[in-house]
């Protein structure tokens, strides 16, 4: 995905790999939570791993937007320098 972005914009390979390695973790952490909670119940394990799998990436998206948005607002407001989203000095 790194060599899709445009050569004048393209990041290096230290952030890229900040970047792509924040959404590893959470992608891990989601896996795992989700093999956790479908072996909780007596129903299917497969279906409700695809309704937490579909909730997570319908809701939490929708939830982790806002939660960037409002987090952002302040950051300009307070104009906290070092808290900006992608900016690593």
């Amino acid at each position: 995905k790194r060599f899709r972005e445009p050569k004048h914009e393209r990041r290096p390979w230290r952030i890229w790999f900040l970047d792509t390695s924040k959404q590893a973790i959470g992608m891990l952490f989601i896996h795992f939570a989700n093999v956790y909670l479908s072996d909780l119940t007596e129903e299917d394990p497969c279906s409700l791993y695809l309704i937490n799998f579909l909730l997570d990436a319908t809701l939490g998206m929708l939830l982790i937007y806002i939660g960037i948005r409002v987090v952002s607002s302040i950051v300009e407001w307070q104009q906290w320098d070092s808290l900006r989203f992608g900016e690593y000095g």
